[in-house]
Formats: structure tokens, sequence, C-alpha cells
């Protein structure tokens, strides 16, 4: 459909290579590169690995939803959200969408901080130090506490708008580069693990799960919750199914894109993350660039300085995956009334949203350049998993309806039908483990709020208040 000489529909180029690319290119990202120190000297010590593991179960029972939902509903826009709009309804995938939005923002947001860090490393490696007065963020972690400081991220802020200016050249081109830095990502992690590995110190890895110092500091209760922060990694099953909307064919190639990059994400999280706590100790990695401190434990500079740069490559093409899912989910939310039918617009000659995609990157790069890692990983986390619970529900609602056909891919392990809903062992499990997630990020986000931190209760309470509110003049116009 065109409207004034410019069309509301996104051009289909991507194929299933292009799908996992993007795929790999979103997953293998801060969870690699940023996340792991935080969850290490934080929560669980060297068992972020064991981490890894356990979110990478949780998330590979969304994914197995996900992929039946791609291929029963292959021409649903907005992944999560899309899916909900076709099985739920309008009320419900207002929901999901309004928290994918705060999921996007905020993630590529994280990962632009992230991204900053290692940039100043390679820099400084390469003699240029960039003053914190332009890497660090207005509100900073100090003290066991949020603060204002007289600083502003402006290098994050730079980044997400150079991205965001590649991302409006329409998804052929952007495909194309993600591809290329995806695989030297790849190699980079490669080279870091298959070096590291001969140089770890075993007994930096005891204890394996460091005993509870109070609230989430290690122990169990430490271990979900560093699981909690690292599903934040696992943010690319949305963006591959977001990209359906620009897939020739969403029905086939989206399931193997999901399952694809679980797969491959999942094995270099737990390789990398142990050859990191084998090299540094853990309450050390509490850095925005924890692989950057574990190269320098090998004291080998020109190796170094090549992992640092593919470093920046890797974590430049996850913020570039994130802008590419938050701009298309907002352009398809636009195209269904939900926000301006403004941002639906389409270049004629690029394929792209380009007013999607300004306003996207623009929210996002303030944001980057206010709020600490820290803060954001937390909310992102929340987003992600109250999108992964509907995916859930989503199946269960799809495969009560007898009289729907069966699609070419299916959740294994079977279930029961009980009215409308099919209780199936992996939905089922799917939920759990995103309650379970959710209950930890709450009840600490809580739990600082009771001593004292209250801007990231107090920065998601007025979130959903917004959407509350949007939502219900959206019910009254409908």
């Amino acid at each position: 459909m065109a409207v004034d000489g410019k069309s509301r529909t996104l051009h289909r180029q991507l194929g299933p290579f292009g799908l996992l690319m993007m795929g790999i290119g979103s997953v293998v990202g801060a969870g690699i590169y940023v996340l792991p120190g935080v969850a290490a000297a934080q929560y669980a010590g060297p068992a972020v690995s064991l981490s890894f593991v356990l979110a990478a179960l949780s998330c590979g029972f969304i994914g197995l939803c996900y992929a039946e939902l791609a291929s029963a509903l292959p021409d649903a826009m907005g992944g999560a959200y899309g899916y909900a709009r076709a099985i739920l309804g309008v009320g419900p995938a207002w929901w999901v969408a309004w928290m994918l939005v705060l999921e996007y923002a905020l993630a590529g947001s994280a990962v632009s901080v992230g991204l900053t860090g290692y940039l100043s490393g390679f820099l400084a490696s390469c003699g240029i130090v960039l003053p914190s007065s332009v890497t660090g963020s207005l509100i900073v972690w100090r003290d066991g506490g949020f603060h204002l400081a007289r600083q502003i991220n402006l290098v994050a802020l730079f980044l997400v708008l150079t991205l965001g200016l590649v991302l409006s050249q329409g998804i052929r081109q952007a495909s194309w580069a993600n591809g290329c830095f995806v695989l030297l990502k790849l190699l980079v992690l490669a080279v870091f693990v298959g070096v590291g590995i001969f140089h770890l110190d075993p007994t930096l890895w005891h204890p394996f799960l460091p005993p509870s110092e109070g609230g989430f500091h290690f122990g169990l209760a430490g271990l979900l919750r560093a699981v909690a922060v690292v599903s934040f990694a696992y943010l690319g099953f949305d963006s591959i199914s977001i990209a359906a909307s620009e897939a020739r064919n969403p029905g086939r190639d989206v399931p193997l894109g999901l399952i694809g990059a679980l797969a491959i994400s999942a094995v270099l999280y737990v390789l990398v993350s142990l050859v990191m706590t084998g090299l540094v100790p853990f309450r050390a990695l509490g850095v925005a660039s924890p692989v950057s401190l574990a190269v320098r434990a090998l004291n080998m500079p020109v190796l170094g300085l090549i992992l640092q740069f593919g470093s920046v490559i890797g974590l430049g093409s996850v913020l570039f995956v994130s802008l590419y899912g938050q701009s298309r989910l907002c352009q398809i939310l636009a195209s269904d009334g939900l926000v301006s039918p403004r941002l639906s617009l389409v270049h004629p000659g690029s394929g792209a949203p380009v007013l999607a995609v300004a306003l996207t990157t623009g929210l996002t790069a303030l944001t980057a350049s206010m709020l600490p890692i820290t803060l954001l990983a937390d909310l992102v986390s929340i987003g992600t998993m109250i999108g992964f619970l509907v995916i859930a529900v989503a199946v269960m609602r799809l495969r009560g309806e007898a009289d729907r056909p069966a699609s070419r891919f299916r959740v294994p392990l079977g279930g029961i039908v009980l009215g409308r809903l099919w209780l199936g062992i992996v939905p089922v499990l799917a939920i759990l483990a995103c309650v379970i997630n959710l209950a930890t990020v709450l009840t600490d986000l809580v739990s600082q709020s009771l001593k004292g931190e209250w801007i990231p209760l107090a920065f998601l309470a007025l979130y959903c208040v917004a959407g509350w509110t949007l939502g219900k003049r959206q019910a009254a116009q409908g």
C-alpha cells in the first residue's frame, strides 16, 4: 500500500543465512562482552557459566515456542507483539509492544554503554585517552547506590546515531554489513577461547559458587539473580521474529534462525565465561569491559589489541540489530494504528522506515548517554521476560484451537488440552522460568528501593503507568 507516493510495506529481502546472522549478531554480544563481568562480580562468581546454561535452557523453551508461532503465523508482523495480536487480541498485544519498546530501547542503550567501554580501552591501547566526562553516564553507581554526576556519555550517543544513519539505508545493505561483523566477531571469540584456555588458573574457579554474603550476593539466590541478568543476552529471539516481516520465506527460515542462533550462542557464552573467570578473579570483573580485562591478563599486547578491536566490532553489530528490531517494531505498531501513522512510512528506494529509525535511534541515544549499565540490564530483563511469557501463553492458546491446521514446526514433548488451552510441557516450563526470573529481579528492585535506591523501581513504575494511560486512550478511541 502507498500513501502520498510512500509505501507502508517493508521489502522482503532476507534469506535463512541473513536471519541466522541477525540472530547471532544480537544474541552474541552484551551477554559475552558486558554482562558476565557484572553477573560474576556481584552475584554468581565463576558459576556465571552455569547461569548461562540455565538461562539458555529457559530461553530454549521460549525459542521452541517462538519457532512454532513463526511457522504457524508466517504473515504475523512484529515478533511477540504480532503473535499476541493474532492470538490474544489487541489489549494483550499492546502491553507486549509497550514492554518490547522498553526492552529494545534500553537494550540498545546498555550495549552502547558497554561498547563505549571497549572502544575507550581500544583507543587507550593506541595512545588515545578519552576523558570520563564524555564516556561516563549522568547517573552512576557508586558506594552501593545511584548518584548524579557532572558527565554525559557523548561517545555512546554518537555511536548510536551513526549506526542509526547506516540502518536508514535499507535492509539489504544492513544485512550484508551485519553478516561481515558477525563472522569477524565469531573469529575473535574463537581466538580468545583458543588462546585463553592455555593460560587458565583453575584455582580461580574455587569456590565455583561462592557462599552467600546476604541478599542476592552469591549463593543460590545470587545464581538465580545472575540467570535473570544474563537472560538479557537472549534478546535476539525477538529480533529474528520481527525480521520475519522482511524474510522471503518466514515460515521456514525464522524457526531455523531462532534455534540455530540459540545453539551457537549458548556454547560461546559458556566457553567465554569459563575462560574469563579462569584468567581474572571474579570480583575484579565488575567493569563495563570484562573481556578486555581478561585479555590484559594474557600479557600479549598485539593479541590484546586485535581482540579489543574485535570486541568493538562485535558489540557494534549487537547495537545495530537492537536498533533494527526497535525501529521495525515501531513501524509495525504505526501500521496497526497504535502509534502515529507517519512512523509507518517506508522510503520507496531503500525500503527503510526512516522516521521510525530516526525516532527510536534518538531515544536510544538519549538513554545511553545518561543511564548506567547496571540499571539498564535489570529493566531490559523485565521487558524480555514479559514478552517471553506472552509467547508461551500464545502457543498454549494456538494449540488449543482444534480447527487450526498443524504448523510445519511444532513444540516437542507433548501436553494435554484443558478447555481452550494446551498445557504443553515446554510452554509450562517456559512460563515457570520467566516467573522465577521476574520475581528475582523485581524482589531485588524492591529491596534496593527500601534501602533508598528508588530510581530503577520508579522508572519502571512510571513507564508502566504511561503504558496504561496510553492503552486506555487507545481503547476509548477504538
